[in-house]
């Protein structure tokens, strides 16, 4: 006869690597969401402020009020880089940019999220929190036994953070991929008119966000998982990236020239 108290039927035991961490590549208003890629031992560390609350009627014994919360995330991250260009993934440059000499202020921010990534199953609504932080890393492999280049990286958040809810929609939903930009009507578009463009693809179902030239656009409509159609923001000729941001990831940017 077992001595082990039964758990409930449908309950699974959580597993060390069932997180996610995005990174904002966009604006607070307007984020773009970006997987932190090939991650391990990742470590949210929620902490308290306190202040002293002791009085007479606690006879000797501590007795302090929480007042806010901060947090702090720590993780690895392997290095992956771009033959051609030599840039790292766009999550690793935009960790590593908070940390140059000219990052001071608000330069010096990240704003990040991080949730319940399970293997199997629903994910836990309510297991998720974003927060803007500040960055330092050191290098986790340093021998000359051609080692993976890792990463360790420490996020210090700054102020409270936010519960929101959880944007895990789940492992069969793959990033969203874009073919071609091309002007809805009429045939070219006059630069700075606000005239569509038709973007084609796959994965842009759920789009959350569209930038051209790194500019969000604040008007536009997920016609299909293939297309979308976009208003272009007001801006000059010429060629511009066009992005597309789902909760499964942020597209390579395809060019668009927009006409004078």
């Amino acid at each position: 006869m077992s001595s082990k108290v039964p758990l409930p039927a449908g309950t699974t035991l959580g597993k060390s690597f069932e997180y996610g961490l995005d990174v904002n590549l966009g604006t607070e208003a307007v984020p773009v969401w970006q997987p932190v890629r090939r991650i391990s031992g990742f470590q949210p560390s929620p902490t308290p402020t306190t202040q002293d609350a002791q009085t007479y009627d606690d006879l000797g014994a501590a007795n302090s009020d929480v007042t806010g919360w901060s947090i702090a995330l720590a993780f690895n991250v392997q290095v992956n880089r771009a033959i051609t260009t030599g840039l790292y993934l766009p999550e690793i440059e935009a960790i590593l940019a908070r940390t140059k000499p000219t990052a001071k202020g608000e330069a010096a921010v990240l704003d990040v999220r991080w949730y319940h990534k399970p293997e199997s199953g629903a994910p836990n609504p309510t297991d998720a929190g974003r927060g803007f932080t500040t960055v330092s890393y050191s290098r986790q492999n340093t021998g000359p036994n051609g080692e993976i280049e890792v990463l360790s990286v420490s996020l210090t958040g700054k102020g409270t953070y936010d519960e929101i809810a959880n944007p895990f929609a789940g492992w069969a939903v793959t990033a969203p991929v874009i073919s071609g930009v091309s002007a809805a009507s009429p045939a070219v578009n006059p630069a700075g008119t606000g005239k569509q463009v038709t973007i084609t693809g796959l994965n842009l179902t759920g789009a959350t966000a569209v930038t051209i030239k790194a500019i969000a656009v604040t008007s536009f409509a997920v016609v299909s998982s293939t297309t979308i159609i976009a208003v272009l923001p007001t801006d000059t000729a010429g060629t511009v990236p066009v992005v597309v941001t789902t909760p499964a990831g942020v597209s390579a940017a395809v060019n668009y020239t927009r006409a004078a």
